[in-house]
């Protein structure tokens, strides 16, 4: 049992003002896959303030950082995020869609939150461990390029968890509880075709269209759909259609795959059914197609013990408390939603159906929510050479999809706030009780030895793909 739980979570309470501040700057300044400039810089001064040995740029990854304190006993990592959307750019604070910049970058995930309030919770059990003599080593991983980029990931495959004990992470949301282990493994790859340019009207047999073998793997892979798991999700853009001009032959076109899966193994069998429905393409267009693994994530794997210890802190601080602006300000929200868009928040999280509540006011209960429709995070990764545990923080308005211009908009109300570090009390409070029992390590160790049940984790990210950084950074 943890000495005080009031001593961590006073430490939390301390220093959260400055963290407001960090989620703010970042929120500030959003910015898109292994492009978190500001935002890793912002992380990285926070962690000297706060006396962490820094090191940057780690798994060759310009924008990841880390910070350590502590020098023996056990690893915890608290796991952070900071990139933005494209495309969901949003005024601050009010309940109507209006962009800071047109066709600009915004916090539709809630990742300014998420980065902050890891940092805080790792700071916090810093300073708990130093002032109660406790031995073990606290880590804050600041990880870029979750939409999308896979940035923990490529921190698995270089290693850089491979001595760490337990993980953390927590996630902005309409609720807070533990984290439901269910997501999707996922692999995103690029299709190219070539073909060969002619003249539309006057030599059209002479011409190979690249364009014609993009549409024809994505009808084949539409069929496809009536024969995989119904679990499974398969997704495209066009993102190169060869060109303009109607009277041409496109000699080249590219189409963008995402591939998604209950278990790796589903995934990878899904993926090469969809290698093969390219090939078909090429060969009847007689054209040639090349394929590249942009990004992937595993699926992730639960862990029980850590699950329950982190419900037990949660129902011992309870739900963020808010204030009667705070419900206000999220009935305004909640009024540019659908009834669907909210009656789907509560059935997703397993919570019964209120009148009238804007904003969490209780603790979900794990295992409850309805798992049919969940999506992909890196963070999958992690957890299959790591025994990783989540939560949810109650950041918005119940209701509030996530990827849109209302979670951007609420991300820096004082609700949002609260609830940040509401989550980092948890994370903080659950650290400790490890520390101070280290036997809750080592069963949470064997739960995830008993899970993977011998089985080798492939990283879904071959060793020859290479993160796709901006060309500045390369």
């Amino acid at each position: 049992m943890v000495k005080n739980h009031h001593d961590i979570w006073d430490i939390v309470d301390g220093k959260s003002v400055d963290y407001f501040e960090l989620s703010d700057t970042v929120w500030d300044h959003p910015e898109t896959n292994f492009e978190e400039y500001v935002s890793s810089d912002a992380h990285a001064a926070m962690l000297e303030a706060e006396g962490f040995r820094v090191s940057r740029g780690i798994a060759g990854l310009p924008t990841a950082v880390m910070g350590e304190a502590g020098d023996e006993g056990p690893v915890i990592a608290i796991l952070g995020e900071f990139d933005a959307l494209p495309g969901l750019s949003q005024t601050a604070g009010i309940p109507e869609e209006l962009p800071v910049e047109a066709g600009g970058h915004g916090h539709g995930c809630g990742h300014n939150l998420l980065g902050a309030g890891s940092l805080l919770a790792a700071a916090a059990v810093k300073d708990y461990l130093a002032a109660h003599g406790l031995k073990g080593r606290v880590r804050y991983y600041g990880c870029p390029a979750e939409e999308g980029g896979s940035g923990k990931g490529f921190m698995v495959r270089e290693g850089l968890f491979d001595d760490v004990d337990i993980a953390f992470c927590w996630h902005p949301a309409p609720f807070a509880g533990v984290n439901d282990p269910v997501s999707l493994a996922c692999n995103e790859i690029v299709f190219q075709f070539t073909g060969r340019a002619a003249h539309a009207a006057s030599a059209p047999h002479l011409g190979r269209s690249a364009l014609d073998a993009v549409e024809l793997m994505n009808v084949g892979a539409n069929y496809m759909r009536e024969h995989m798991p119904s679990s499974a999700r398969i997704h495209y853009a066009v993102t190169d259609t060869g060109g303009f001009a109607p009277n041409v032959v496109q000699a080249k076109a590219v189409v963008r795959y995402l591939i998604r899966a209950r278990s790796l193994p589903e995934m990878q069998a899904l993926l090469e059914r969809v290698k093969k429905i390219a090939e078909g393409a090429a060969l009847m267009t007689e054209t040639t197609v090349r394929s590249e693994i942009i990004s992937g994530d595993a699926n992730l794997i639960g862990n029980m013990p850590l699950e329950q210890l982190m419900h037990r802190e949660l129902e011992r601080l309870g739900p963020p408390v808010f204030d009667d602006e705070d419900r206000e300000t999220a009935r305004r929200f909640q009024t540019t939603l659908t009834k669907e868009d909210v009656s789907d928040a509560f059935r997703r999280f397993g919570v019964e159906p209120k009148a009238d509540i804007a904003l969490c006011d209780a603790i979900y209960q794990p295992y409850q929510g309805d798992n049919s429709l969940v999506g992909s995070t890196d963070v999958g990764s992690v957890s299959w050479v790591v025994p990783t545990v989540q939560m949810r923080g109650a950041t918005c308005a119940i209701g509030t999809p996530l990827h849109s211009w209302q979670m951007v908009a609420q991300g820096k109300l004082p609700a949002a706030h609260k609830g940040m570090a509401h989550a980092a009390k948890v994370m903080g409070s659950t650290a400790v009780e490890l520390f101070q029992n280290p036997e809750r390590i080592a069963e949470a160790k064997q739960d995830h030895a008993s899970r993977l049940n011998g089985v080798t984790f492939v990283n879904p990210i071959p060793d020859s793909v290479q993160p796709a950084l901006p060309v500045e950074a390369k």
